[in-house]
């Protein structure tokens, strides 16, 4: 089912073969131009030989051509030489970087960026920090919203009222302020409002908390690794003078944390799962005086390390107490994986969890979905809608989109030692699951699958309501990352980006509108006609997360272009490029790019604030926060 790729290295699969459900090869053309013309690459070979040779031994034949889920060489150009360290020690390729040593990997990083190390860095302008008028935070302004769904149900639903815009103005936005990202190339995590800042993550590992007037900088804290997850707020109450606000958050090696919001003193630090493969890719939910994190992880592509065994992972969801850190309950969602019969593989393995949680208030319970299966055998709670009981963790129902998806990052190599037979499509469900309620008082579970199928489910038994077949799906298509809901209709983001497969229905990027009630297409908004020509690493369609209100569908297009539709017809009442360069606050050099993963842009009293750039599996890259007002 998977394209050809080039032959295994001999020491090494590529370098990243990062771990996300998303997309494989575009077309070798694109990118052989692309690697091509960036310039200095010739450069960068002759200053550091070493460097070279070793990207092009162990690198060259996965990242020059698209293979699997390697970023595009160019991407790589994009990235700091400390920030390719980082990756390669403790970030997304660090599985992978256990094969190369430290002089290995500064010198892959040096040729690969063009620069010596600690120069970047050396080079980079402090964020300025506020003056007294802006650095104090006001506690009148409690948080905006409850985590990365916006609600507790992950609607990404926000009022007209709440929202401060609507069909007649939202064309007047025009950009307020920006803040470049240093040390980065992606921009994805969901920033969180209130206190009068912007608390957001960001892939050099840091969380900033940013004066929503001016963008000047309130406090910065270090993570260490990329802090791709949302920034969740506590609620307080406006009159506690002695209230302690929480902002929580994890990172991109497997911690969790609970720092304090008006300080970003660090509370707790927790290791969230003791597997070395464990991350988390998805924002935690908080509701009481519990933190639930969902928990992923990046042995999915250690499985194409040649005598890596497959795999000893197990997905599960983590309750912690929101003032210390201290384990509540834990939910395995797959049994202990032990050897299976020949020796080959251990199982069953798999089953992680990528995006965040709906909180279902009336039932006292939370719904997550599940990833695939690494190896066989195959389990029922793979590719799988699952409620757990808020208190316990019990499962109280699954509903099982796809049997049997088995499948690892080895099996679109040539040689594959891990794959399993039979192996499935990888079909991932990486969107936040959905609570909505129709206007007779129905509750659903709304979910969307990379095999672009949109699912109903009852919200109370887990058993089927409707299906819908939207995109044309695959590892490169369906839906990823967008799922909303608002007055009974049902948006979902389609990328559909090439993937070279045969597959029965047609590809359909953009975004869609459904009927609660019955799944049916109200509208549908493609991408523009030619919106990619002339830019690199562009793709046409959808497949980050949207913010919606009654008037207004925000959507942020890996073609680089962040858009209002009317919510009821799909109609673009506005558009902004953020692909090019833009003056920050902080003195970063920074732009947009593609608008993928699960920051979707923020809409409160007016403002609009969007997280731009996802240099990551051939899309554009960029690093940069852009907040908007109407003028």
């Amino acid at each position: 089912m998977h394209s050809h790729m080039a032959l295994r290295p001999p020491r090494l699969v590529a370098l990243a073969f990062v771990l996300l459900a998303l997309a494989i090869a575009l077309p070798s053309a694109l990118l052989g131009e692309t690697v091509e013309n960036t310039p200095g690459i010739g450069a960068k070979q002759e200053k550091f030989p070493e460097g070279a040779q070793i990207y092009n031994q162990t690198c060259a034949a996965c990242h020059n051509t698209g293979a699997g889920r390697a970023p595009a060489r160019v991407i790589l150009g994009y990235m700091t030489p400390d920030a390719i360290v980082t990756a390669l020690t403790s970030g997304a390729m660090k599985a992978q970087g256990t094969a190369l040593d430290q002089h290995q990997k500064e010198q892959v990083a040096q040729y690969l960026s063009g620069h010596e190390l600690g120069t970047a860095k050396a080079d980079l302008p402090e964020p300025p920090p506020c003056t007294p008028d802006h650095a104090l935070f006001d506690r009148e302004q409690v948080p905006a919203f409850a985590g990365a769904g916006l609600d507790l149900a992950a609607t990404h639903s926000v009022s007209t009222e709440q929202a401060g815009l609507d069909r007649q103005n939202v064309g007047k936005l025009k950009l307020k302020w920006a803040f470049g990202f240093p040390q980065a190339n992606r921009a994805r995590s969901q920033p969180a409002l209130g206190g009068g800042a912007i608390f957001v993550g960001s892939h050099g590992g840091k969380v900033y908390a940013l004066d929503r007037e001016t963008g000047c900088t309130r406090w910065t804290f270090d993570a260490g690794s990329e802090v791709r997850t949302g920034i969740v707020l506590s609620p307080w109450d406006p009159d506690d003078a002695d209230a302690v606000p929480m902002a929580y958050f994890g990172d991109w090696t497997g911690n969790a944390y609970g720092i304090e919001a008006f300080t970003g003193k660090l509370v707790w630090k927790v290791r969230a799962d003791e597997h070395p493969a464990s991350v988390i890719t998805a924002s935690p939910a908080l509701y009481g005086d519990t933190v639930y994190v969902p928990i992923s992880s990046l042995e999915e592509a250690a499985a194409a390390t040649p005598g890596y065994k497959c795999c000893s992972f197990r997905g599960s969801v983590l309750a912690l107490d929101a003032r210390t850190g201290e384990e509540k309950w834990r939910t395995w969602l797959v049994d202990q994986p032990v050897e299976q019969p020949g020796g080959k593989f251990l199982g069953p393995s798999g089953v992680p969890v990528w995006a965040g949680i709906a909180i279902d208030t009336k039932r006292g319970s939370l719904v997550v979905a599940t990833g695939d299966n690494y190896t066989h055998p195959a389990t029922e709670l793979s590719d799988a809608l699952v409620a757990l009981d808020l208190d316990t963790g019990a499962i109280k129902w699954h509903f099982q989109a796809l049997e049997g998806d088995a499948w690892n990052v080895d099996c679109v190599t040539p040689d594959p030692d891990n794959c399993p037979e039979d192996a499935g499509p990888d079909y991932d469900f990486g969107a936040i699951p959905v609570l909505a309620t129709d206007e007779d008082g129905r509750d659903y579970i709304l979910a969307g699958q990379k095999s672009g199928i949109a699912w109903a489910v009852d919200a109370e038994t887990g058993k089927l309501i409707w299906k819908r077949q939207v995109g044309r799906g695959g590892m490169a298509g369906g839906v990823h990352f967008g799922l909303s809901e608002d007055s009974g209709r049902v948006y979902v983001a389609i990328s559909d980006m090439p993937d070279f497969v045969e597959r029965p229905f047609p590809a359909t990027p953009g975004i869609h509108a459904l009927d609660l009630k019955t799944g049916e297409e109200l509208w549908y908004t493609p991408p523009p006609e030619n919106v990619c020509e002339g830019r690199p690493l562009c793709i046409p369609g959808n497949s980050g997360a949207f913010t919606v209100t009654p008037e207004l569908v925000l959507a942020g297009g890996d073609d680089g272009y962040v858009r209002a539709l009317d919510a009821e017809t799909g109609k673009q009442l506005w558009i902004f490029d953020t692909v090019q360069d833009v003056p920050t606050v902080n003195g970063v050099p920074a732009k947009g790019g593609a608008m993928s993963g699960g920051a979707a842009p923020i809409v409160d009293h007016g403002q609009v604030i969007v997280s731009s750039g996802y240099g990551f599996v051939s899309k554009i890259p960029g690093n940069v926060l852009m907040v908007f007002e109407p003028e």
